[in-house]
């Protein structure tokens, strides 16, 4: 019916051929909201057209009618009311028509919100539900697109409105998509909202403006303390982190850049090799010189590079390359490995190439109505592919791989080069800790990289998100494309880690939250400037920002338990009898069929690579650093041949799978907004409630044998997420609503009259239908 694309997207084969199932005839498109009581047209809009024929019998039709007491929005610390409408009518899509409620539609200095009598209402809340934006808001910073719709056409816009819209139609970043019709509310009203909304949601704003400032000026600080995460904010963080990748015998932790005196763009505190000298490092403002990400348990480190600019004239390059020079012979010494390079911007998609696919990725899942998925359902593979997003998502995780091999196998350290250092530097790295460390894909250790290599480490999340509408040249889903790669790790291999993809998405929503500081600044050092100022609580000093880690701010305990995989295999604790044994190696690297290594030939950290180093840090690209090495080119695929051939490792190394197919739509995130997507009662959902009930049953049978026993209950029990009458969940919970109504699904327009009785339709043998032709 769908189409071959309908089965990827929905994961069903067909419809379900039961008596229950009844087909009703959607509404038509140009089928207005009707007015409420008494209503006048506002906005200057026509009345509808009374050319309606409805197949619907009014007892079907669902309205809801303005609602008479006041609602009033919700309003955080510091969170203004700006300006708001009555008598506005949202388009409820869940079957296609143009079902909806009436309510009141409020503009503040933090969202957008629509109002209506369930707002004031706390009856069948979902069990997954954020405290700070709710199912009908949306932060100013979620805004993608806002069209307006002028006599059935839709216009941009942007700045300052001469004419003002009949409806209004929001696209979020988070792919959701609201449909606000204003016919019947009050001209003055529309001018207010419209204005408002495309005023504060829309147009280039200072830095303070963010409501990241009145809230950390206003809000209490109450969390709860219990942040495992480290922030690398110290000098002893990075220490901590030397000592547990066992990389503080050949690098350091340095206090060069106090003050920001070497360079704002790095951190306070950062590593380098341990006989870098400061005045090597204040020398070009921390460009040339390697700095330390993490090292491997076989001594061999990945490093990244911020290279020199490419244009600079003759005597620059030179006086530039004499210094690199100086720095290799410094360091062309044991106990260092030998190195392989890459250059990510000539290996891997430049930003923009990564900034055009998503965006024609996105435009997949924006979907206004039940025509528009429907009419895409068809080609639904050809437009995929098109997007070329998932091919990135692809070349990625192999650039991962091959680093992973450097290391692992060759016991090669691997230097990452990039102009600033700060964005496919921090995808590549982070992919490889993941890989590689299984502290990465716990919850807190997740975390903490996160904050080392992205919020510390310098990546721009306030020009690459644009929040500040300043410039759609810098916008770039950089963070988003780490979290699709670790989402296609998280969902190759479950028990590997201890968050969810449900985490993942929560993580990716979160970017557009600005109560928190974490993905709003481009730096530390413009988050420390930026830090003091004036503050309601603390009379005068500096601003107290909230970090997104401290999940207490955003869900209760209840929606928390989402974020935690009660399958993850957690890693055993060792044997305090054998401490005194080898170090521990990955199990996987043991286990692969033993190749000719190369012996340690001692001739430095740099080896003969220095001089091809110096020309690609100079601006002259020279290829792929790992391709061109003496390794025979299929090296790479006899390493991940053999690592798959294996048993896996959860506590080791991880290898995607990246061939063809393996690489897929995350459809919890791009999906979960498209009822049409949606398998009700299906899905992985429905084995998740099976294995939830079992796990309550067996701490139910725990909890009765500790009283047997007179034993005090743990307090530290991992709370289970209750899901009660799993069939009624949608296969996209916990983001899809409880399903509050029989499943009505939405065609083709065009196939309702090929229909025929339901009794037929019930009695047929399903046929088969030659598609060959088609593809041709």
């Amino acid at each position: 019916m769908g189409g071959a694309g309908s089965v990827m997207r929905l994961g069903v084969a067909a419809l379900p051929r039961d008596r229950s199932f009844r087909c009703l005839p959607a509404w038509d498109e140009r089928w207005e909201a009707p007015p409420p009581a008494g209503a006048m047209l506002g906005g200057g809009a026509r009345a509808a057209k009374p050319s309606f024929v409805s197949y619907i019998s009014p007892e079907e039709i669902h309205i809801k009618e303005p609602i008479e007491k006041e609602v009033n929005p919700r309003l955080l610390p510091g969170e203004l009311l700006l300006c708001e409408a009555s008598t506005v009518y949202k388009y409820i899509q869940e079957d296609g028509s143009n079902r909806g409620t009436y309510g009141k539609l409020v503009c503040t200095n933090f969202k957008i919100s629509f109002l209506d009598d369930d707002s004031a209402s706390d009856d069948n809340e979902p069990q997954f539900k954020n405290k700070i934006v709710g199912e009908n808001d949306i932060t100013l910073q979620c805004v993608d697109q806002i069209y307006g719709v002028y006599d059935e056409k839709k216009k941009l816009l942007t700045g300052q409105l001469r004419k003002y819209p009949e409806k209004l139609i929001i696209y979020c970043k988070d792919l959701r998509v609201f449909n606000f019709c204003l016919r019947y509310t009050k001209e003055e009203e529309v001018k207010r909202i419209v204005s408002g909304i495309v005023h504060h949601s829309q147009t280039p704003k200072l830095l303070k403006r963010l409501f990241l400032f009145s809230y950390a000026s206003a809000a209490p600080n109450n969390t709860d303390g219990k942040n495992q995460t480290v922030m690398f904010e110290t000098l002893e963080d990075w220490r901590d982190e030397l000592e547990r990748t066992k990389g503080n015998v050949k690098y350091k932790a340095v206090t060069t850049n106090e003050g920001y005196r070497v360079s704002e763009k790095l951190p306070l505190y950062f590593v380098v090799p341990i006989c870098i000298s400061e005045e090597s490092i204040l020398k070009y403002e921390g460009r040339g010189i390697p700095i330390w990400c993490w090292s491997c348990h076989n001594g061999a480190a990945l490093l990244k590079m911020s290279a020199f600019p490419k244009e600079q004239d003759d005597s620059t390059s030179q006086t530039q390359k004499a210094f690199l020079d100086g720095i290799y012979k410094t360091i062309s010494k044991p106990p260092y490995e030998l190195l392989k390079m890459d250059d990510l911007s000539s290996s891997l998609p430049s930003l923009q190439d990564i900034q055009t696919a998503y965006t024609r990725f996105k435009q997949l899942f924006l979907i206004d109505n039940s025509t528009d998925f429907w009419a895409t359902d068809v080609k639904w593979f050809s437009l995929l592919e098109s997007t070329n997003w998932l091919e990135i998502i692809r070349r990625v995780l192999k650039k991962a791989i091959e680093v992973a091999e450097c290391l692992e196998i060759q016991h090669t350290n691997v230097l990452l080069i990039e102009e600033s250092a700060t964005d496919l530097c921090c995808v590549i790295s982070s992919l490889v800790q993941v890989m590689m460390d299984s502290y990465s894909r716990t919850k807190s250790g997740f975390q903490s990289l996160i904050q080392k290599e992205w919020v510390i480490g310098g990546h721009g999340f306030l020009d690459r998100c644009n929040h500040l509408h300043k410039s759609e040249k810098e916008e770039a889903p950089v963070f988003l494309l780490l979290l699709n790669c670790v989402w296609q790790l998280v969902q190759q291999y479950p028990p590997a880690f201890e968050f969810t993809e449900t985490y993942l998405t929560v993580l990716s929503d979160s970017l557009y939250v600005p109560i928190f500081s974490t993905f709003f600044f481009n730096s530390q050092h413009q988050r420390d400037t930026n830090k003091s100022g004036e503050s309601l609580k603390t009379q005068g000093g500096p601003f107290r920002f909230l970090t997104v880690w401290d999940w207490s701010v955003q869900f209760d305990p209840k929606a928390q338990a989402f974020l935690n995989n009660p399958l993850y295999a957690e890693k055993p604790k060792p044997d305090k009898s054998q401490r005194k044994t080898a170090r521990f190696k990955h199990q996987r690297q043991l286990s692969l069929p033993l190749t000719q290594a190369k012996p340690s030939t001692k001739r430095g950290f740099f080896r003969e690579e220095t001089d091809h180093l110096i020309k690609n840090i100079l601006g002259k690209r020279i290829g792929k650093f790992i391709n061109s090495s003496d390794e025979p080119p299929n090296n790479l695929r006899e390493f991940y041949d053999s690592w798959h051939s294996k048993p896996v490792d959860y506590h080791g190394l991880l290898l995607p799978r990246i061939d063809g197919p393996e690489i897929k739509v995350w459809a919890q995130r791009y999906l979960r907004w498209i009822p049409e997507a949606q398998l009700h009662g299906g899905g992985t959902i429905a084995t998740a409630a099976k294995i939830l009930d079992l796990m309550e049953e067996v701490q139910s049978l725990q909890v009765k044998m500790d009283e047997e026993h007179s034993q005090a209950v743990s307090g530290d029990v991992h709370s289970v997420p209750m899901l009660r009458n799993s069939a009624r969940l949608s296969s996209l919970f916990p983001f899809a609503l409880l399903q509050r109504q029989s499943v009505k699904p939405a065609l083709p327009t065009s196939t309702w009259k090929d229909l025929e009785d339901e009794d037929d339709l019930v009695k047929r043998d399903d046929e088969f239908v030659d598609l060959s032709g088609d593809m041709l």
